[in-house]
């Protein structure tokens, strides 16, 4: 995996100082388990239970309404650190930012659960005509979501997925509490950032990528703004070159899709790779690569992965019928294949966040869709497939990103028995977001159901049932998987024809220019002072992604408050 070389973890040796509270600035390797604070702590507990509350409305609310999810780390974090100054002696802990961590840990948790691993899941049933599976669908959706965020828990920090990669929303969430908690020129850098990515967002410009450009992989960054000029330019202009009618002919439709399944399945395979090496290599990189997670451990720990999503999907074809669909061959098959696509659809949109910040969760459960469809499963075992894989992923994701915010916080894993311990509480602040975003959307789905208020990939997928199996798009699949599995070889570990994919998928032309703006001034930078200037775009960057985050998260509520006056 490639790594974020400008900020590696320290050497055992090294002296890391990091922030406890204002004011408080100790080293790292002094620190035990006991020091960080307790998720379990009454106080701290009531406080993350009813921010993952807010978490859960506002991904309720933004993903019906909007159909968009807004990350709410920062928002948490920065909840916490206005409760630490209310000048009561019971809030005084919320000036540790280890508590500011699990705060934010939770309400993102519950905001990601809520909005894209729960509501939208249990709505495509329900748009089947069969809304007495709501309920099945939750409780599904609801423990695929509580193994992703085990298997991301158990292997952050493992040669896959290591620590010092980008995650980008981790960066910028950790950089905001710490900017919070010490003054300086540090601080007033972020806040000059946050200011330009409010004020580009204001304007259209999507400043989170402009950020994300300036810490993570070049490459990967490079291909994701390739794909997003592809997407925005060139497919335009060939449609409208070979199509009368400007519709998109099912050679040009289904690129996106065939290119992902491509790269998807090259990712795969080198993942598989990764996972069978011989015990003496894996050693070797393990110990090169500084992981507080073995390669042993994560092979043990996808393969338990695998098996759980293996139970989920036959407890899903149990309490929902579909079995009864399908003979014991095709079940088994629909069984095996959905487990599969649960972890598969989690570890592509897992790799693809780590090194751009986006994860096209929805888009690769649809191509897991139209798979399922080419293999002739009914159309009730086709929804049930699909929002059990779109319920995989955006867990996975997003405690990742938390992770390394507290990664980052905890001193780098300057002190693996302290950065352990806090890893350990971000989890049990995450399963307390999940099961608030559980509760919330079990009492209020309903509402938005029977006022039409389905998020709108959910239609999507109908529409993509509906219209059934198809020779000529299953043509065009494989063919443009080849261009796709090509790239993705050629990268590496670098998930080049992933983030080409991305950017297929998701991306606009304005996003493809400012990638390529933002990594031109990145290597202008470089070459002009590369010390010196890597710092500036590293904090410059992560107040990019916090401002831009924080001025979508405010219009989008506004705008909410607006339809509902309406």
């Amino acid at each position: 995996m490639n790594k974020d070389k400008t900020k590696a973890s320290p050497s055992p040796q090294e002296s890391v100082m990091v922030t406890m509270e204002p004011g408080k600035i100790v080293d790292a390797r002094t620190l035990k388990a006991s020091d960080h604070v307790k998720a379990l702590d009454p106080v701290l507990l009531v406080i993350t239970a009813l921010t993952a509350c807010l978490g859960a409305i506002i991904g309720l609310e933004l993903i019906t309404r909007v159909g968009v999810t807004q990350n709410t780390s920062i928002t948490g974090a920065l909840l916490a650190v206005v409760l630490s100054m209310i000048p009561l002696p019971l809030f005084k802990r919320f000036r540790n930012i280890h508590a500011q961590n699990l705060v934010q840990t939770s309400i993102s948790g519950a905001t990601y659960a809520a909005a894209n691993a729960m509501i939208m899941p249990i709505g495509v049933p329900v748009l089947m005509g069969r809304s007495d599976l709501m309920f099945p669908m939750l409780i599904g959706a609801t423990l695929a979501t509580i193994v992703d965020g085990f298997l991301i828990y158990k292997v952050f920090d493992s040669p896959m997925f290591v620590a010092t990669n980008p995650f980008p929303s981790g960066i910028a969430t950790s950089e905001t509490i710490l900017a919070l908690a010490n003054r300086g020129k540090r601080s007033l850098l972020l806040f000059v950032g946050m200011a330009a990515g409010a004020g580009g967002k204001m304007f259209g410009i999507p400043m989170d990528l402009f950020g994300v450009s300036w810490f993570g992989n070049v490459a990967a960054m490079t291909a994701f703004a390739i794909g997003s000029l592809v997407k925005g330019s060139v497919i335009p202009a060939w449609t409208a070159a070979i199509s009368a009618d400007g519709t998109a002919p099912v050679m040009i439709s289904y690129l996106p899709h065939g290119i992902m399944i491509g790269a998807g399945l090259v990712s795969l395979v080198q993942a598989a790779l990764m996972l069978f090496k011989r015990s003496e290599k894996t050693k070797k990189s393990q110990d090169e690569m500084n992981c507080s997670v073995t390669m042993d451990s994560m092979r043990k720990t996808l393969t338990t992965g695998f098996l759980a999503y293996l139970a989920i999907a036959l407890f899903l074809a149990l309490i929902t019928g579909i079995y009864t669909e399908m003979g014991i061959v095709q079940l088994i098959i629909w069984i095996l294949f959905a487990a599969f696509a649960a972890i598969a659809s989690e570890l592509v949109v897992g790799l693809s966040a780590m090194h751009s910040g986006w994860f096209p969760a929805m888009a690769t459960a649809l191509i897991f869709l139209m798979v399922g469809i080419m293999m002739g499963f009914p159309p009730l075992a086709l929804g049930i497939l699909v929002a059990y894989t779109a319920a995989t992923g955006p867990a996975f994701t997003d405690m990742a990103t938390d992770l390394k915010a507290g990664w980052i916080l905890r001193g780098r894993g300057a002190n693996r028995e302290f950065e352990l311990a806090g890893r350990k509480q971000q989890f049990i602040s995450e399963m307390v977001g999940y099961l608030v975003a559980f509760v919330m959307v079990a009492l209020m789905a309903k509402t938005y159901f029977s006022q039409d208020l389905f998020v709108p990939t959910a239609r999507t997928y109908i529409a993509t049932i509906e219209a059934g199996a198809n020779f000529e798009i299953a043509k065009w699949l494989v063919i443009w998987a080849i261009p796709g599995a090509i790239i993705q070889i050629l990268g590496g570990h670098r998930q080049l024809g992933i983030l080409f994919a991305t950017g297929l998928l998701i991306g606009n032309t304005l996003n493809g220019l400012t990638v390529f703006v933002a990594l031109a001034i990145r290597v202008a930078a470089l070459k002009w002072k590369k010390k010196q200037a890597q710092d500036l775009l590293y904090i410059l960057g992560a107040g990019c992604i916090a401002g831009s985050a924080l001025y979508s998260f405010f219009s989008s509520t506004l705008k909410l408050a607006d339809v509902k006056k309406k």
